[in-house]
C-alpha cells in the first residue's frame, strides 16, 4: 500500500456513493467505504448455531481470533475515542473485576462486540435483538470474553448511580421505542448521557466534524470522515466485525482501483 494510503487519509464520507439506502452496496466485490447508515442497524449478537457457551481451550481461539484493528476517534481537533488492542476475560473472572455502573464489551471473532452496563448482583443491562434486557453477566456475555471499556470514549461520564438508573429506567423497552441503534451506543449513553449515542441524534447536513482514524501496519494510517458519532460507530463497529485483516484487504483493493 505504501504512501497511497496517504492520498485517501482525508477520504470524505460523502463523496463516495452508495445505490442502497441501506448502506449495502450491490457490488460484492467492491470495498465498502463511506457508505451511509441512516436507515442501517448492526445485529450484535452471535448466530444462533454459535450460542453454546464455550470453554477452556475454544475461549483462547476465539481470544485469538478476534483480530482487532486500533484506532482513534476524533471530533474536530478533540479525540474522544481512542482503542488499543486490551486483554480480555472470561465471563467468571470478569465478574471479579466489575463494579456497578461499569461498561463492559464482550467480543468474538467475526461477531460484532457486544456492549453492556454492569448494574451490580452478577447483571448487566443491554441492548439484545432490539430490547434493553436485565440479564445475568454470564448469559449476556453468550460464551464470549470480555472486559471492562470505561475509558475508551474520552466524555466525562456520569456518577456509577446515575449510569445504573440510565440503565435500569430503559429496562422492557423494545421496537420503536428504541432510541440507540445498537449495544455500544446503549451502553454509552447510559455511561455519559450524550444525544450524540442516541438515533437523530445529530442533523446530518454540512461538515463533517468526525474523523475515524485506523492504524494500519508500519505506521501508516487511514481516515474517515463523517457527518454523525452515530454513523461512525456503525462504521468502527463493522471494521471491528471482520477484523483488521479484512479491513486492511479492502482499503488496499480500493486503492488499487484508483490507481488503475
Amino acid at each position: 500500500m505504501g504512501n497511497q494510503v496517504d492520498k485517501l487519509s482525508h477520504l470524505s464520507y460523502a463523496e463516495v456513493p452508495t445505490s442502497d439506502p441501506n448502506g449495502l452496496d450491490t457490488e460484492d466485490d467492491g470495498p465498502r467505504i463511506g457508505v451511509s447508515y441512516i436507515f442501517a442497524s448492526d445485529d450484535d449478537e452471535l448466530d444462533d448455531h454459535n450460542l453454546h457457551h464455550l470453554d477452556g481451550p475454544e475461549r483462547n481461539k476465539e481470544e485469538a481470533r478476534c483480530n482487532e484493528l486500533e484506532c482513534a476517534v476524533y471530533h474536530r481537533d478533540e479525540c474522544i475515542y481512542e482503542r488499543t488492542v486490551a486483554q480480555t476475560f472470561s465471563p467468571e473472572d470478569l465478574l471479579n473485576r466489575c463494579k456497578p455502573g461499569d461498561v463492559l464489551e464482550f467480543v468474538s471473532g467475526n461477531q460484532y462486540p457486544h456492549w453492556a452496563v454492569y448494574v451490580g448482583d452478577f447483571q448487566v443491562v443491554h441492548l439484545h435483538r432490539v430490547e434493553i434486557k436485565n440479564s445475568f453477566l454470564t448469559d449476556a456475555s453468550q460464551g464470549r470474553r470480555g472486559r471492562i471499556v470505561n475509558e475508551l470514549y474520552k466524555f466525562k461520564p456520569l456518577g456509577p448511580d446515575m449510569v445504573v438508573q440510565n440503565a435500569m429506567e430503559q429496562v422492557g423497552a423494545k421496537d420503536r421505542e428504541l432510541s440507540w441503534r445498537n449495544s455500544e451506543c446503549f451502553a454509552a449513553w447510559c455511561r455519559f448521557g450524550k444525544r450524540e449515542f442516541k438515533m437523530g441524534g445529530e442533523i446530518r447536513i454540512g461538515k463533517q466534524p468526525y474523523r475515524l482514524k485506523l492504524l494500519l501496519p508500519d505506521k501508516q494510517s487511514h481516515v474517515l470522515e463523517f457527518q454523525s458519532l452515530e454513523d461512525l460507530i456503525m462504521e468502527k463497529r463493522r471494521n471491528d466485525q471482520i477484523g483488521k485483516a479484512a479491513v486492511i484487504q479492502e482499503l488496499a483493493h480500493h486503492l488499487n482501483n484508483c490507481g488503475s
